[in-house]
Parts: C-alpha cells; sequence; structure tokens
C-alpha cells in the first residue's frame, strides 16, 4: 500500500469512457489522491502489475477485459487480494451487482452517481483497508503490511521458511445461517486454534482479512503444524452449530443467487510453499504457488478439512 493518508493514495480508474475517465481524475486530484487511469480491462491489469494502487475504481463494461475479469485476478492473488475494488455500472437491478459481489468486489456503485457519494465511498474502504493492512481489529493479529515483511525478510535472509496459506470452507454459508456476530466469532476462534498451534514452533501468524489467515514456519515442521491445526479445528467446528445442524451434518441456506443449498460444517484448508525444495525469490511466487496449494488442499477437502504441501523442484 502507498498511503500512509488519502492524500498519498494512488487510486487507479479504469473505464472505457474517456468523459468519466477525465471527471474522476480531476475530481480524485482534487481530493489530494494520486491517480492512475486505464481504458480497458487489459490495461488496467498491465498498471496494477506495475505498481500496484490503493484502490481500484473499475467500469463492468470494458473491452479487451471486463470489469469483473479485472477483479476476479485481483482478489485471486495472494499478494494483491487486500486491494479494495469499487465497481462501477450503468446496469440497474441485483444481477450485476451479484456477479461483481461474486468476484470478490468490495463496494458497487451504479451510475449515474453523485461525485460525494464515490468519494465518500473510495475515503471509507481506504480507511478500512488501512486499519486491516496494520493490525485486524477483530483477530488482532498482524495484518498484510507486516505479513509481508515477515516474508521478504526470510526471502532476503535464503532461510529455509514455509508459508501456510489457511482459510475456512463453508465460511459464508455459516454467515449466512447464523448472522456476522457468530461469523465473527469462528474467525477469533481460528485465529486462537492458530495462536495455539504456533506455540513454541517459533512460527508467526497473520490475519490477512475475512476467513484467510497466514502462518510461517519452517519446512520441517509445516506437516506437523497443518495437522495440529486440523485436529484442532475439526474438534471445535460441531460445537459451533445448533444441536439440529450437527446431527444433521450441514446447513441449508440460500445461496447468491437465492437458491436453497445444502453447506457441510466448517472445515479448513491449508496450502504450503516451501523454499525446501526451489529457490523463491519474490512475494509474487510465494503467492501464486500458495493459491495453487490452496486450490489442492480445497479439492481434497470433500471428506473434510485438508492441507496441500508443495513438493515440486525447480
Amino acid at each position: 500500500m502507498n498511503a500512509e493518508g488519502s492524500s498519498k493514495a494512488l487510486i487507479l480508474v479504469a473505464d472505457d469512457e474517456d468523459s468519466i475517465l477525465g471527471l474522476l481524475q480531476e475530481a480524485l486530484k482534487n481530493m489530494s489522491y494520486n491517480v492512475a487511469i486505464a481504458h480497458d480491462g487489459e490495461e488496467a491489469i498491465q498498471q496494477i502489475e506495475k505498481t500496484a494502487p490503493d484502490l481500484v475504481v473499475l467500469d463492468i463494461q470494458m473491452p479487451k477485459v471486463s470489469g469483473y475479469e479485472v477483479c476476479k485476478r485481483i482478489k485471486s492473488d495472494l499478494v494483491l487480494r487486500h486491494i479494495p475494488v469499487l465497481m462501477l455500472t450503468a446496469q440497474g437491478g441485483t444481477r450485476s451487482k451479484v456477479q461483481g459481489l461474486e468476484q470478490g468486489a468490495d463496494d458497487y456503485l451504479t451510475k449515474p452517481f453523485e461525485m460525494d457519494e464515490l468519494m465518500a465511498r473510495i475515503s471509507t474502504l481506504l480507511r478500512r483497508t488501512r486499519i486491516d493492512l496494520e493490525a485486524n481489529p477483530l483477530t488482532l493479529l498482524p495484518g498484510n503490511n507486516t505479513i509481508e515483511k515477515e516474508i521478504l525478510q526470510r526471502i532476503k535472509a535464503k532461510a529455509p521458511f514455509a508459508v501456510l496459506y489457511v482459510d475456512l470452507n463453508s465460511f459464508k454459508a455459516y454467515n449466512d445461517a447464523y448472522g456476522f456476530v457468530k461469523g465473527d466469532d469462528v474467525i477469533r476462534e481460528t485465529a486462537r486454534i492458530l495462536r495455539e498451534a504456533a506455540e513454541g514452533e517459533a512460527a508467526f501468524v497473520g490475519h490477512i482479512g475475512g476467513d484467510d489467515f497466514i502462518v510461517l514456519s519452517t519446512p520441517d515442521r509445516c506437516e506437523a503444524l497443518c495437522k495440529k491445526i486440523i485436529k484442532d479445528f475439526d474438534a471445535k467446528s460441531p460445537d459451533l452449530y445448533s444441536p439440529e445442524d450437527r446431527a444433521r451434518g450441514h446447513v441449508v441456506t440460500k445461496d447468491r443467487r437465492g437458491q436453497v443449498t445444502k453447506y457441510p460444517l466448517l472445515s479448513i484448508s491449508i496450502g504450503v510453499v516451501t523454499n525446501q525444495l526451489r529457490v523463491i525469490t519474490s512475494l509474487g511466487e510465494v503467492s501464486h504457488v500458495g493459491a495453487e496449494m490452496k486450490h489442492f488442499a480445497k479439492e481434497k477437502q470433500e471428506n473434510g478439512s485438508a492441507y496441500a504441501i508443495d513438493r515440486r523442484r525447480e
């Protein structure tokens, strides 16, 4: 993140309408933001890869690559996913909003919009993200800035390390069924389990945001750590449900399209990146391999929690 205060924040605006770009660029500069612009989705991705902004304002309908796809790419990147995305659309109704939220958008505004409202939403998103990056207020664990520093220190020192990417399966369904207060309890309980598992292991625990966590350990200890986390979480998971849901082994709630769906009880997936068998020189490599491993872990978790460790050589 570039921003220490709103005056230094870098906002990327992507829209294929020059008139909208001009208006937004002028308004943002008047609010003392730094501004980068992109005329289509492809250019937006190139800009983000070159210099990560503090916030992205995305039009949905753009040539080459849609705003949906740009948002999806940002939110699927474990290094960039903390960047807030505000989507703009000329389409009314809820369908486009639902689709944007499914790709991970943080906020949504329909054209035509009031400039004051847009500026207020941008300010709110930046403030919320800054808090999350320093220390997560829910778990009090270190946030993304500290996480990145810890990983980079290990990379630069060429020390053996293992990065555990941890997240919960069926968490959205739990939130929908039990509400956000209970959902926050689950996040806090997960943080407690991770902290206790890391005690005595010289391991670092961080909170990326939502139900995503990081644990930094060593290659020789990472598998035992994964097993302990899974054992402790699976022992606690049933207690988070009502007796009826616990007996059924699932919850019934509506998905984002309004369809009634059965979801299994909460489980945990862990994707592990290590430099034991390969040289890792950047956060981008850690992020890329971590996303792959977490995907493999989720494919394995049909019968509950699972972990996947990258054992591939160069």
